[in-house]
């Protein structure tokens, strides 16, 4: 047996290495996280190449709190992206930052009561004042009568995106400008959800459904000529587009997964990504791998790798 496995490569670093450079030594060690690192940016460049893949991102998590905003907006911008679904938590958090707002560099090691009567909400150790709900507020309120007058929630969420302000790096934003569908079936899960429900508290109408984008999501996945998958974190997201896979007559056929949640409590955060070989979600023959690892860690060092390998 030992005849035919190749023998762990020992990782070999230099000053001034690129980051592909690194990752392609973590690639060749070929084991454990430094080897899914590697083999994750390979899967994710055959599926950014492939000019016939449907890339969906599935993504939860306090990525924008964590930092990794700008990156997740590189995905959006450099076309590595058709269909984009993530929470509601995350869209808050880009609309946060982009009406002026700061999340700001705190600790765990504090009391959370004295945070809590300075007005000062805790991710971790990434801090945000409550003065930015009342932007955020006012905002919402500004805008509600053309908000909830769209069909859907993705329509919803592109004129949130054309309404946002110009000038500051936003996903919803983004997606606007690039015309890519975002999906966020728990958007009422959130600080933007909050806050439409004020208005609605005040006889105001909304007549924005949930059940519109389900079937536009379908409709994606059903016509795709192959389809690819990342995501970050699992939960809602991760399922929206795996149910849509799993209706579709083609399974995913690349898939990249990064969590740091285990599979033994059959959580889908944690799920392992042949566990949906099962569902038909993603074909037998796929390309895919788990990484195991804080995206907050891992998706900048593949961003920064794909970068390099596709010259953008």
């Amino acid at each position: 047996m030992k005849d035919k496995l190749a023998p762990v490569k020992q990782m070999k670093t230099a000053a001034g290495m690129t980051v592909d450079a690194l990752v392609r030594e973590m690639k060749q060690s070929g084991v454990m996280g430094a080897g899914r690192i590697g083999r994750a940016a390979d899967v994710l460049e055959q599926m950014i190449r492939d000019k016939e893949c449907t890339k969906f991102f599935g993504l939860a998590g306090p990525m924008v709190p964590g930092g990794n905003k700008q990156v997740i907006i590189d995905f959006l911008e450099l076309g590595w992206t058709d269909v984009f679904v993530t929470t509601g938590a995350t869209l808050t958090h880009d609309l946060f930052e982009a009406l002026g707002h700061s999340h700001l560099q705190g600790t765990a090691c504090v009391s959370d009561e004295e945070l809590n009567k300075k007005g000062i909400d805790r991710v971790y150790e990434s801090y945000l004042p409550n003065e930015a709900y009342q932007g955020l507020e006012k905002f919402v309120e500004k805008n509600f009568s053309e908000l909830c007058e769209q069909k859907s929630i993705k329509d919803f969420l592109w004129k949130l995106g054309e309404k946002t302000p110009a000038g500051k790096p936003s996903i919803l934003r983004t997606c606007f400008e690039k015309k890519i569908p975002v999906f966020c079936p728990a958007l009422a899960d959130s600080g933007i959800g909050l806050m439409v429900w004020g208005q609605l508290g005040q006889g105001k109408k909304c007549e924005t459904r949930a059940f519109e984008d389900l079937k536009e999501i379908m409709q994606i996945a059903w016509s795709a000529k192959r389809a690819g998958v990342l995501y970050v974190g699992g939960g809602v997201p991760k399922n929206y587009v795996q149910q849509a896979m799993q209706l579709a007559p083609k399974a995913a056929e690349y898939g990249v997964q990064i969590t740091t949640d285990r599979p033994e409590p059959g959580g889908s955060s944690g799920a392992e990504l042949r566990e949906g070989i099962s569902w038909g979600k993603l074909a037998p023959d796929a390309k895919f791998v788990d990484v195991i690892c804080d995206a907050t860690i891992a998706l900048p060092i593949l961003s920064a790798a794909l970068k390099e390998r596709l010259k953008q």
